[in-house]
């Protein structure tokens, strides 16, 4: 398939909620098939359609989780249940990235368990739930899908710290919206 180019924070299509699927097409399996090589060159371990264009309601995911393979899925018009309650800021460990905030990290206290129900490509019926980075993952990835990135749930001193390397980055006056993972590293936007 192909790589295609990543939205960058400002772009409008990630700020928007996307359109739920109303039918599996060769188009949405061409899609699918593409995110997944995205996300692979992009060496993330979760992308949703807006972060490559596509309005749809559907991502991807590949994520690591502990003693086991990677669990990797594609979920369409998911819907998100949070369980549990997210840990105080400062006991949070691990930051949070985006492939559309490329080269960047935050400390975001998410739910510690994640559930999602969606359809798989053959209109099944599929439950994901996880702990841990697959739970940051399925929250994240809905989160994309319903028009908001990770900087967006920022609070405080880290919001602000947050906009400020936005700023720095000058993505937007530079028109830079896009950026080609088959070509560039994230580090590098």
């Amino acid at each position: 398939m192909a790589v295609r180019p990543i939205t960058v924070i400002g772009h409008k299509a990630l700020h928007s909620p996307t359109k739920k699927v109303k039918e599996v097409t060769d188009e949405l399996r061409t899609l699918v098939a593409d995110m997944y090589d995205t996300m692979e060159a992009a060496d993330g371990v979760g992308l949703a359609a807006n972060q490559v264009g596509s309005r749809l309601r559907v991502f991807v995911y590949d994520c690591p989780v502990p003693d086991g393979p990677n669990v990797r899925g594609v979920v369409v018009n998911p819907v998100l249940e949070r369980l549990g309650t997210p840990p105080p800021l400062e006991e949070e460990e691990h930051g949070e990235g985006c492939l559309s905030v490329p080269g960047e990290w935050f400390p975001l206290a998410r739910h510690p368990r994640a559930r999602v129900t969606g359809t798989d490509l053959d209109g099944n019926e599929i439950v994901v739930e996880g702990e841990g980075l697959l739970a940051r993952c399925l929250q994240h990835e809905t989160d994309h899908l319903d028009g908001y990135l990770y900087v967006d749930r920022l609070t405080g001193p880290v919001k602000a710290e947050a906009r400020e390397a936005v700023k720095d980055r000058g993505w937007a006056a530079d028109g830079v919206l896009k950026w080609d993972p088959s070509t560039t590293t994230a580090d590098k936007v």
